[in-house]
């Protein structure tokens, strides 16, 4: 084994450290001191260090690769460090910092046992997702993936007595599973035999294209279960709400991001030639995952289960950009295609940012209140007035409101798309500005959720249906303590970073465009100041987040400065006009589900709606609407129903007699002799 101080071999530190953390905190299981008081300050301080390795080697001149000792007889471990695996390196030790730094918060009232075993399942959760990205053969990828998704399962059913937690981490299991299948059927494609299994071996391999059409296709399958996008994503709405809220930030803001790393590996890396044929694939799926998952998301009420659809969204955003991205390199326009990337990575890290930021926010929110529908929340703001200041950066930033982050992935999307006239087939050259209108319309209708989210939950009055123990005018209801805090302030400054200084991380995602697709942004792009970001050229399109900011604080100013000028003085304070009632309560506002109401009207055919009107005897009448996934009726139910009945055929050849299955043994012998040569 290779040992030297390098990039690959710190971040192979760090993710070993994960690891003896993981096994280190079930040491004193007496009063498990280790994962109460060290564990996760300590995973903290591993993941800035992997940080640090995955920064370093964005700028490797050639990738750094490594044998471990490990693994089985003629099949060792291999590692590879490259500047798109520093990148997610850096993505996952950047985020879980701060997730971890909040969990340090977050499950300080748990008991020993109980404790242990989360430190335990969360750092073997990292770790494994650490030598996912490392993996360089489908061997270690297998095991790191199996470990990640097993780890993650337990910690979905920390709460493993409730009948619902068991059956979403059931549903999240199976899903996973298929997917990895998928994943092991495609580097078998890619391998052809050959026997050697080492990413090497499978870049080297030339697959003729209708194979290289079925890893691709597999591969989008076994990836995008993983990552949530439809129909695959019915596991992600169950599972969010289920888990502990910082396990909801780590698999929201990072599991989801493997699998987008899983899916950029193999696709551009292994199988290479990319074809336009399967960007135009990409695109119609990741189409319909943006929009589903928002206007599922608008329908929501539980604040977790909203935000776990708002992670569907911003798949299928980043889908978007993949999708555009294939499109220009299958038509033999690489640097059209490396905007496209670019806008696609780099969305990915911002949604890990202010997704996980959003999750601990709601951590926090579940945490002092108990609560997670909306409907039972309000005037939050007064008791928690630090966490509704990070919640609403979160919720800005996923708005895509400028100079936040969420802003600068969605524009260069944007402007991706607008590189369609260059392309010689008219269809697709038409199709792509109307992704990109997509696009659009699921940024209106994300800053119309969250509006509603942040006016419900933290603007207004306190709802009179809160329980008396847990209401925001209760003494129980506290701002989160100053480990939470932190992380959340970590995420936040995240998203002003990753908002205002663009141009930084343009260069950085222009070397992992190179090394994916031969060449990256023409010239000027590289070149811009650290003041404007120009994708392309400076004559078509620039963006300034520093102007805008400072736009933006000199209309606050001189709007300040005019008011106190000409209307101090001049105004009259009065009671507010209440529409000619005397009094107005909290039942006066609008709840979560009459916000959406505009938006059930007119894209009502998507949604299975069931709603229960007052009785006339109802003592405490109120008018209730759930609303229901068509998946689970188009497509779940019907497959398991058709299991059952196989199954049920199937079991029929169980007679429980030795002879029949001594009959079975030798009829199978026959056939291997017969057609088996």
């Amino acid at each position: 084994m290779q040992v030297m101080s390098s990039p690959l071999s710190g971040s192979l530190l760090a993710a070993t450290a994960w690891f003896a953390i993981a096994i280190l905190s079930l040491i004193p299981a007496g009063n498990a001191f280790f994962a109460r008081k060290l564990a996760f300050p300590l995973g903290m301080l591993a993941g800035l260090a992997l940080a640090a390795s995955g920064l370093q080697a964005i700028w490797l001149a050639s990738p750094e690769q490594m044998t471990l000792p490990l693994g089985l007889p003629e099949l060792p471990f291999h590692l590879r460090l490259d500047p798109l695996a520093g990148y997610f390196l850096m993505l996952l030790g950047s985020v879980s910092a701060g997730v971890s730094i909040y969990a340090a918060g977050y499950f300080r009232d748990e008991t020993a046992g109980r404790l242990a075993l989360i430190a335990l399942e969360y750092h073997l959760f990292l770790a494994s997702m650490a030598f996912v990205i490392l993996a360089d053969d489908a061997y270690l990828f297998m095991v790191a993936w199996e470990t990640m998704a097993l780890s993650s399962y337990f910690l979905v059913t920390t709460d493993h007595k409730l009948p619902a937690i068991r059956s979403a981490g059931f549903l999240y299991l199976l899903i996973a599973h298929l997917g990895a299948i998928a994943i092991l059927l495609c580097f078998g494609v890619m391998n052809g035999g050959q026997g050697d299994y080492t990413f090497d071996a499978l870049r080297a391999a030339e697959l003729k294209p209708r194979w290289a059409t079925v890893a691709f296709l597999l591969a989008f399958f076994g990836f995008g279960a993983k990552a949530g996008m439809i129909p695959l994503h019915a596991w992600l709405p169950e599972a969010h709400p289920a888990a502990p809220s910082p396990v909801s930030a780590l698999m929201s803001g990072i599991m989801l991001k493997t699998a987008i790393y899983g899916m950029i590996r193999v696709i551009y890396d292994l199988i290479g030639n990319v074809r336009w044929e399967w960007g135009m694939l990409v695109l119609v799926i990741g189409t319909g995952t943006t929009l589903f998952g928002v206007l599922y998301a608008l329908m929501q009420h539980d604040l977790k289960r909203l935000l776990a659809y708002h992670s569907v969204e911003n798949i299928g955003i980043i889908l978007l950009g993949l999708g555009m991205s294939m499109v220009f390199v299958g038509f033999g326009h690489p640097a059209a295609g490396a905007l496209g990337l670019i806008a696609a990575l780099y969305h990915t890290l911002n949604h890990a940012v202010f997704k996980a930021l959003l999750f601990l926010g709601a951590g926090s929110i579940l945490h002092a209140t108990g609560l997670r529908n909306l409907n039972n929340m309000g005037g939050l703001i007064h008791k928690m007035p630090q966490t509704a200041f990070y919640f609403l950066v979160g919720a800005l930033a996923i708005s895509a409101l400028p100079p936040l982050n969420g802003f600068v992935s969605e524009w260069l999307t944007f402007q991706t798309a607008l590189q369609a006239p260059i392309l010689k087939n008219g269809v697709v050259r038409s199709l792509l500005p109307l992704f990109a209108a997509t696009l659009a319309l699921a940024g209106a209708l994300t800053a119309m959720c969250f509006v509603k989210v942040y006016g419900i939950a933290f603007l207004g009055r306190p709802r009179e249906t809160q329980p008396p123990a847990r209401s925001s005018e209760g003494d129980q209801v506290h701002d989160a303590g100053l480990m939470e805090r932190f992380g959340m302030a970590w995420l936040a400054a995240g998203c002003f970073v990753l908002g205002l200084f663009p141009t930084s991380f343009l260069l950085m995602l222009n070397r992992v465009a190179v090394s994916l697709t031969g060449q990256g942004l023409r010239e000027a792009a590289v070149q811009s100041n650290w003041l404007w970001l120009v994708p392309i050229e400076s004559e078509r399109a620039s963006y300034s987040p520093i102007v805008f900011l400072i736009v933006i604080l000199c209309v606050t100013l001189l709007t300040f400065i005019l008011v106190r000028r000409f209307y101090h003085g001049r105004l009259r304070y009065s009671e507010a006009w209440g529409c000619g009632y005397s009094e107005l309560t909290a039942r006066a506002q609008d709840t979560a589900d009459a916000f959406g109401q505009p938006i059930r009207h007119v894209f009502g055919p998507l949604y299975l709606m069931k709603r229960r009107m007052p009785e006339p005897d109802d003592p405490a009448p109120r008018f209730s609407l759930k609303i229901y996934d068509r998946h689970w009726y188009w497509l779940y139910l019907p497959v398991a129903r058709l299991a059952e009945y196989v199954s049920s055929k199937i079991a029929l050849l169980q007679q429980g007699r030795i002879s029949i299955y001594l009959l079975y043994s030798f009829l199978t012998l026959i056939a291997l002799l017969v057609f088996v040569r």
